[in-house]
């Protein structure tokens, strides 16, 4: 299309030195990429998010009954009437299907395995990460969405279209592996499922590579909270060290604009759709998010300064309150915990060994009949059989449940076998109790997370009324469950001894946070007057990490802000001088680099008074003068712009100079007609002076 504008011949060579101009140009993000000479380095080169979308489906044209040939059966037969196209949408923010596809699953081991790993117990607990819930799509599309990433700042880096499927495991790992080829190392992926995709990686063929280059898997701040308590400690966005006040949710930000777009594209061609979705984010990327980009910067600072302005103020009332001096007791307090809620995850073999003592069941059950009378007739033959078979049945048992309390009796130490009159007896009967009591609160725990975060979105601003109205309805179904499993749970909890505290229904409905209910997972051990247990405690640990992430934050806009000062003065710089060399070497591709240059000029008065403002606030530490990018390469925006024209181009503008010459030189031939008419007029009229003043 550009060598049809320019009017020239087409060359492939043309088209890989504007691919590989365009790949370089893609690959500069003004505050993630563009970095300075003397920076201090941070975590995470480059935070982003990555999530699925299924709004902007497309109709599959399928081939009606007419069309079809009944005589081709043959599986290769069309399904659709649409024809096949070679048209592709450019630039590299679209992911091509065949590259996708070497993501997919092509072996009997399932990558999304979803057994219960010891390291992350929440792998098994995703539903939507099912084979049954990811594998098929409804018929009628054939496109079910697209699954994109953004950076932190909301540019889109990377969008793939999810062909004929849910949101299935190998569109992350495409994502993944191009990001690592692009950006390289200390990548930082948030995605819904983190938790569960952190697995998948590292069971792919992308999981080493991904190990070398340290890339982390992170879980959106709003997600964090699904998850089991013991890995929020590992992944909530509160707990993360480098990650500042950064919530990894901006997908959920740019699908609520990108909706819009789904009517438009529902019945449109491949390439049509495409090409409609990448014009969009690449309008979006430049007439939105990089308009916004100071705004961002100057909000986002503004909130890590109220934060810790707010930390300094209550932070040390609450640890005058609880006693502490120093701290550091913070991080103990999390590893406490952290140990705490890992060994709730698995029962103690001892007790466990001493529930499952069942010898004395197995003795019950035997017995031995023995006839009043030893007259026995035909009635009497097939119950006397009945009790012989379970006679030999009892028998059978009580020696296979002898051998097994025999070998726990050695493990244990039992010197003696309990009698239930002995206290191990009663102590084994209250580990049963609390064992029950333990299942059923972890049931309750499953339908109270949910329903807490249905009435999140719920109340959510931006949801509609009919997604209200059938989150409400879905809320009417939980609550029958939750009933039940509350009647259970305080049943199992007037059983121990000493009896639980029941809950009632005003209880459940005023639980707000998972980690308060979580607490309440406790059978062995009082935790009650634990630091970190108590509201204060937790109140307090959730001010310090606040305040701990709101530093970091704060390190990071440091780091941006002198970023993107450095790159509007470069930019502009070199986009300007790029455009005074190729003025006169080909004033159609200056005029085309004179375009790009005003639309990012547009925005660069508003960026530079966002600047001013930020220097302006009350704790800035950081620099808005111009600093010196480690980028000095050819095609930097620090370097000196040289004017490469490619040879077709200088072709079609060499009749145009040529002219140019020819028309200087007949200019230079007509001036110096000029200049000897005028020597000659000149003497003329100085010999009539003369003439005159002589008479």
């Amino acid at each position: 299309m550009l060598c049809d504008f320019q009017g020239v011949q087409f060359y492939p060579y043309l088209s890989q030195q504007f691919s590989i101009a365009l790949d370089a140009y893609l690959q500069i993000l003004a505050t993630c990429t563009y970095k300075l000479q003397g920076e201090v380095p941070m975590k995470f080169s480059l935070l982003y998010a990555m999530d699925g979308n299924d709004s902007l489906k497309r109709v599959l044209k399928k081939l009606t009954q007419d069309d079809l040939d009944t005589k081709d059966n043959s599986p290769l037969a069309p399904h659709s009437s649409e024809l096949p196209t070679m048209q592709f949408v450019g630039g590299d923010h679209y992911l091509l299907d065949d590259y996708i596809e070497q993501f997919s699953r092509d072996s009997p081991a399932d990558m999304l395995s979803l057994d219960d790993d010891e390291d992350n117990p929440c792998a098994g607990h995703w539903k939507n990460m099912r084979d049954e819930k990811t594998k098929k799509m409804w018929g009628v599309f054939n496109k079910s969405g697209i699954f994109m990433s953004i950076c932190r700042h909301g540019f889109s880096l990377v969008i793939a279209d999810m062909v004929q499927s849910g949101e299935q495991a190998k569109y992350p790992l495409a994502v993944v592996s191009t990001l690592l080829d692009t950006f390289g190392s200390d990548l930082g992926g948030g995605y819904d499922i983190g938790c569960c995709f952190k697995t998948t990686l590292s069971r792919s063929t992308l999981g080493q590579r991904a190990q070398e280059l340290n890339h982390t898997s992170l879980i959106g701040a709003f997600h964090g909270h699904a998850h089991q308590c013991l890995r929020q400690l590992d992944h909530l966005a509160t707990y993360v060290k480098g990650l500042g006040l950064e919530d990894l949710e901006g997908c959920k930000r740019t699908f609520s604009k990108s909706n819009a777009l789904a009517s438009s594209v529902r019945y449109a061609s491949t390439f049509h759709q495409r090409q409609a979705i990448a014009n969009y984010f690449q309008h979006n990327d430049d007439h939105k998010v990089y308009a916004n980009l100071s705004t961002f910067l100057y909000n986002n600072y503004k909130q890590a300064l109220r934060i810790l302005s707010d930390g300094q103020q209550s932070l040390p009332r609450l640890m005058r309150e609880l006693g502490v001096e120093d701290v550091s007791i913070f991080d103990a307090w999390l590893a406490e915990e952290r140990t705490y809620l890992t060994s709730l995850t698995h029962e103690s073999n001892h007790e466990t060994l001493q529930m499952e003592r069942d010898l004395d069941a197995a003795m019950t059950a035997w017995s031995v009949t023995t006839p009043s009378t030893v007259q026995f007739g035909p009635r009497n033959i097939a119950s006397t059989n009945k009790v012989k078979t379970t006679r030999r049945h009892a028998m059978e048992n009580y020696e296979k449940d002898l051998r097994v309390v025999q070998e726990r009796e050695a493990k244990l130490g039992v010197a003696c076998r309990w009698v239930p009159e002995d206290q191990e007896w009663k102590d084994a009967g209250r580990l049963v109790a609390k064992h029950k009591f333990q299942r059923v609160l972890d049931h309750l725990e499953g339908l109270v997370v949910a329903q807490i975060f249905e009435l999140a979105k719920m109340n959510q601003a931006g949801t509609g009324y009919k997604l209200r109205k059938h989150i409400g309805k879905a809320l009417q179904v939980c609550s029958a469950a939750i009933r039940t499993a509350l009647d259970k749970y305080n049943t199992a909890a007037r059983a121990l001894s000493p009896p639980r505290s029941t809950l009632s229904w005003e209880d459940i409905v005023e639980y707000a946070f998972l980690a308060d209910f979580d607490l309440l997972c406790d059978a062995r051990n009082n935790i009650s007057h634990r630091p970190w247990a108590t509201p204060t405690g937790r109140q307090t640990m959730d001010t310090y990490f606040k305040m701990c992430r709101a530093c970091e934050e704060i390190h990071h806009l440091n780091v941006e802000i002198h970023r993107l000062a450095t790159y509007l003065h470069d930019e502009d710089h070199y986009i300007l001088e790029c455009e005074k060399k190729l003025q006169n070497l080909h004033p159609a591709l200056a005029h085309q680099v004179g375009l790009h240059r005003r639309i990012r000029a547009r925005f660069m008065a508003h960026h530079y008074r966002r600047l001013d403002e930020i220097s302006a606030l009350d704790g800035f530490t950081g620099s808005i003068e111009r600093g010196e990018s480690i980028e000095r390469g050819l095609g930097a925006s620090a370097s000196s712009p040289t004017a490469c024209i490619p040879p077709q181009l200088i072709a079609d503008v060499l009749p145009m100079l040529r002219g140019g010459i020819d028309d200087d030189l007949e200019d230079l031939e007509a001036d110096k007609n000029d200049d000897t008419n005028g020597e000659e007029s000149a003497r003329v009229l100085e010999d009539i002076l003369q003439v005159t003043l002589d008479v």
